[in-house]
């Protein structure tokens, strides 16, 4: 496997790079995290030089770009400071044109360009987690409609998206039927609560009350009944895109630690050139090579259509805590200004959530050993 980039992708990312340096994002970011504000127009420059298509073929307005382009883009945001938790749903064009009617593809599509958020999946419920056959959401059909009852929790951009892909179960049936709906947020009977959150706070969370909200047979998204296999899809792929997102942040802390060791000034001579100091910044490197092999391989197996969930899974798990390691080391480097203000801060409260969102720690286990037996039957 040879991750060296083209000639395209090389242009590629010297653009966001540029873009990047171009004014001082991170007082912007400073401002939209302390008011929990998604970062738009931030998010629209990216989208006005492409990334948000970035995916797609040309046919319909895309580079035809691959995962391995994605993990590069993503990595010189992220050793930026930029906040690319906020653009999980930028790859999700794909999503829609694979699932979605052509009415609700023509809804999302009219987003291009824009940076604003346009959908994301509810699946989470109160007392279904990862538990996803514990969901209590019901459809059930009267009079030629639709109904939708039930409560999503801890929902993502759900405060500012148009449009949800709520999953519920068939209110009618014995058997479990599971489905997914794509939901007009300004339906009646919708009520949205925002939540408050440790980190991540550009993006909004929420809890979603749906009562008797009015549905029809063309708001199904994808199949009847086919809700598990989607969203398994979409597990993997968010799974990846937070790993990736978890490096990119922990190569900026390191970077900003390792330029801070060197002129900190302690008895005499600078921080860096002492034992412990160097120790942690060795132990971190080890840490970020990893890091970076193994989600450059696994972006590798997207492209090359053999990547299985385990893998995905490998990756949320050991850059989520690993990340979280490096951040916490380079705080301490930092010292005090790691702990009133400095963007490592920020970072730091970003990663603990992230070893919750997409999937818990303990999910990642299960579902990377469960992939790697699955080798041996």
């Amino acid at each position: 496997m040879d991750f060296r980039l083209n000639e395209e992708q090389e242009l590629f990312v010297a653009g966001i790079k540029e873009y990047m340096t171009s004014r001082n994002w991170e007082s912007y970011f400073a401002e939209c995290d302390e008011k929990h504000e998604y970062p738009i127009e931030w998010v629209k420059g990216l989208a006005e030089l492409g990334v948000d298509t970035m995916l797609l073929d040309e046919e319909h307005g895309g580079m035809g770009a691959s995962m391995v382009t994605l993990t590069a883009i993503w990595e010189e945001l992220g050793r930026h400071g930029a906040p690319t938790y906020v653009l999980y749903q930028l790859p999700g064009f794909g999503t829609i044109l694979r699932y979605g009617t052509q009415e609700q593809i023509d809804k999302i599509f009219a987003f291009r360009g824009t940076g604003k958020q346009m959908f994301n999946s509810a699946i989470t419920e109160p007392m279904a987690g990862s538990d996803v056959g514990s969901l209590k959401t019901t459809y059930t059909r009267k009079d030629g409609k639709i109904y939708l009852n039930g409560q999503k929790c801890f929902i993502t951009s759900s405060l500012h998206t148009p449009y949800l892909i709520v999953m519920a179960r068939d209110g009618s049936s014995e058997k479990p039927i599971y489905s997914e709906f794509f939901v007009d947020m300004s339906k009646a009977g919708i009520k949205v609560t925002p939540l408050d959150k440790l980190g991540l706070r550009m993006d909004s969370c929420c809890e979603i009350t749906f009562t008797d909200v009015e549905l029809e047979e063309k708001d199904f998204f994808g199949k009847e009944g086919e809700g598990f296999n989607r969203v398994k899809e979409e597990f993997d792929a968010e799974r990846f895109l937070v790993a990736c997102t978890n490096y990119g942040v922990a190569l900026c802390a390191f970077e900003d630690a390792c330029k801070y060791a060197n002129v900190r000034v302690q008895f005499g001579e600078a921080i860096g050139r002492t034992q412990l100091i160097q120790e942690k910044v060795a132990f971190m490197a080890m840490k970020l090579n990893s890091m970076k092999n193994m989600i450059y391989e696994c972006a590798w197996k997207m492209d090359e259509g053999i990547a299985n969930s385990g893998d995905s899974a490998m990756c949320k798990y050991y850059c989520a805590n690993e990340a979280f390691n490096v951040i916490d080391t380079a705080m301490q480097i930092l010292g005090g200004i790691g702990v009133t203000g400095h963007r490592v801060g920020r970072f730091w409260r970003d990663l603990r959530i992230d070893r919750l969102s997409g999937g818990s720690d303990e999910m990642q286990i299960l579902t990377l050993g469960r992939a790697i037996l699955k080798q041996y039957r």
